[in-house]
């Protein structure tokens, strides 16, 4: 059965940094990324990484946040540096067998979803 796992978030003053972990158990996938969901709004994309190409972030990430993944241990990290109150979301890791996906595909059709973990940035 497949499992992802999250961990890693808490609260964070503005400026801060958190290192959240996702780990996979029961198969190797090729694509993990991260998502979010912020108070009342919609889930949104925030990092991706595939075996073929480099990661990609949203816009709003981008220098801020990094992904990177341990294929030994079949876990994605997502490291998060300046943190703004804005981050404040549940963030979820997500999975899939394909070897790449368009961050619009990724939204909409990733096979595997963790139940999340939330992080509050305070200002």
């Amino acid at each position: 059965q497949v499992q992802l796992v999250e961990s890693g978030g808490g609260l964070v003053q503005a400026g801060g940094s958190l290192r959240l972990s996702c780990a996979a158990s029961g198969r190797s996938f090729n694509t993990m990324g991260w998502f979010r969901q912020g108070p009342g709004k919609e889930r949104e994309f925030v990092a991706i990484s595939s075996s073929i190409g480099s990661p990609r972030y949203a816009d709003s990430v981008k220098g801020r946040f990094t992904i990177s993944r341990d294929s030994a241990k079949n876990t994605v990290y997502l490291q998060m540096n300046s943190l703004k109150p804005e981050d404040t979301a549940v963030y979820y890791c997500a999975a899939d067998q394909r070897l790449f996906l368009t961050t619009t595909q990724a939204m909409g059709s990733m096979d595997y979803w963790g139940k999340g973990t939330l992080v509050t940035v305070s200002s």
